[in-house]
């Protein structure tokens, strides 16, 4: 780690190693380079140790052992970076930040964070008022995505009753949300609905009646207040990160999950070990950024060496197709995995799965082997547009009825005026490179994306690879997310095109 604040004990030392990973992944999303992130890490880490320190002192001070309501330490620290970054936004140091992020500094929505506290968001609001090992629990569990057994040995609870625990957490961070919501000045129309909200978010069977969901549609803090009451349907986690941190909050989130389904169980492995959070497996190395570039130049370069050596037959090919189709079931345990990384803009960046057999830059490996030879780099694109069962010309390329690639297009979380969406493909075809279009049927807006760039013309969008992740293997799989808004309706996506060849959506 850089320059840090030096640990006072022990208990400190492991909670700088446990949170600096999670404000360094928050800091990377809200800048636009890796050692912009690194600084704004570094300072932000800075300034909420302090914070956390002078709060402790003044517990100490009073006598009376009750600790001062406040944000647990992670969530706390990623407010630090909140807060960083808007002094840097003040004092000139704004280009360094994401152009998206320096908007909403600028916005209503920011100055919540800073305004009467019971103007807050509600998520915000309910956490603090929570008692630490509460919430350290809930925020655990929910939003750094940890397993259930990694949680407890954090915490020092019975791992079989970890569960049970966490479902009390979440009834109380119900009943504290609940109590704000009932506290927030309100004018008489959103009071008029407040007993309802209530009791429509108990049940997992009750209806939202057409009126309330109407004013939820226009009311951004009822809409709010749903989304923390209703703990069923799995809308909490997100309801929590974009309530507590604020911009960002959604992208972090998935970040975050996709890291601890990789096996990266924040903080640093090596610290890790010695907390006992990585018993009995190897040691995993963070791959950041930087390293992804590199290796996926190291890579590419030898790609290049293996294209120009004389291969011949499909038998290679047959053998990297059946690899790439053995990718499709991989557990966990021995994961592909996806590391989140990379700075995200208003096109966003972060990292690609590749094939899921290694690091992010193998699949370039892949890309070489298993093309047979005399396929031109447009096929390998699935750019060739050859009619079926007729030879391309001087190209000699063929293409076939059937379309070369399948879209998995999910809808992850929905709110009344936006919605997060991963998109997944595979391709038979080994590529290059990769640019992926879609039609939105209700005109749909794309705001933020991650693993990819993207633009969009009226109802058309064409997300494009970074540039970690535009090589993908024969029978290989590539995947982004992004963020999006809606009004009246949010269907699902339509008329897929991977390099302009049509491609399937899967079912």
């Amino acid at each position: 780690m850089p320059d840090l604040p030096t640990p006072q004990n022990a208990a400190e030392a492991a909670l700088l190693s446990e949170c600096w990973d999670a404000v360094l992944s928050y800091a990377d999303l809200c800048t636009s380079g890796s050692a912009s992130a690194t600084q704004l890490a570094t300072e932000a880490f800075t300034h909420g140790i302090d914070e956390l320190r002078a709060a402790t002192a003044a517990s100490k001070s009073t006598g009376t052992g009750r600790r001062a309501l406040r944000l647990p330490r992670i969530p706390l620290l990623l407010a630090s970076v909140r807060t960083v970054a808007a002094a840097w936004e003040t004092s000139g140091l704004g280009h360094r930040l994401d152009p998206d992020l320096r908007l909403w500094l600028h916005s209503d929505m920011a100055a919540r964070y800073v305004g009467p506290p019971l103007h807050r968001p509600l998520a915000l609001r309910g956490l603090r008022d929570m008692q630490e090992p509460d919430a350290v629990l809930l925020w655990l569990a929910e939003v750094e995505s940890l397993p259930m057994s990694a949680v407890a040995r954090r915490l020092g609870l019975d791992p079989a009753a970890a569960s049970s625990e966490l479902a009390q957490v979440r009834a109380l961070f119900r009943d504290r949300c609940h109590r704000n919501h009932l506290d927030t000045p309100m004018d008489a129309y959103c009071r008029s609905y407040a007993r309802l909200l209530d009791a429509v978010t108990r049940s997992p069977s009750a209806e939202t009646p057409e009126d309330l969901s109407r004013h939820m549609a226009r009311c951004v803090e009822c809409a709010e207040a749903a989304a923390c009451l209703r703990l069923h349907g799995g809308g909490l986690p997100a309801a929590l990160s974009s309530g507590v941190i604020g911009w960002g909050g959604l992208a972090y989130l998935e970040r975050r999950r996709r890291a601890a389904e990789a096996g990266m169980i924040g903080g640093r492995t090596d610290a890790a070990v010695d907390t006992g959070l990585n018993e009995g497996k190897p040691v995993r190395p963070r791959i950041g950024r930087t390293g992804i570039l590199v290796t996926a130049v190291l890579v590419s370069a030898l790609a290049l060496t293996v294209s120009l050596m004389p291969f011949g037959g499909s038998k290679g090919g047959d053998a990297n197709a059946a690899q790439g189709e053995s990718t499709d079931g991989q557990s966990v345990a021995d994961p592909g995995p996806t590391f989140p990384s990379g700075s995200q803009t208003k096109s966003g960046s972060g990292s690609g799965t590749g094939t899921g057999t290694g690091t992010a830059g193998s699949p370039a490996v892949a890309d070489s082997t298993s093309r047979p030879a005399g396929n031109s780099d447009q096929e390998a694109q699935g750019e060739s547009s050859s009619p079926a069962g007729k030879q391309g010309g001087a190209t000699g390329s063929t293409k076939s009825a059937a379309p070369d690639c399948r879209v998995k297009y999910e809808i992850v979380s929905e709110w009344p005026d936006g919605f997060q969406a991963t998109v997944t493909v595979t391709s038979t075809k080994a590529l290059a490179t990769w640019s992926l279009g879609w039609t939105f049927k209700d005109g749909q807006r794309v705001g933020q994306m991650w693993d990819g760039t993207f633009t969009q013309d009226d109802s058309h969008v064409t997300a494009t690879a970074a540039d970690y992740n535009k090589t993908v293997a024969a029978n290989g799989t590539f995947t982004f997310g992004f963020l999006g808004s809606w009004t009246g309706s949010n269907s699902a996506a339509r008329n897929f095109t991977l390099n302009k060849a049509s491609c399937r959506a899967a079912g």
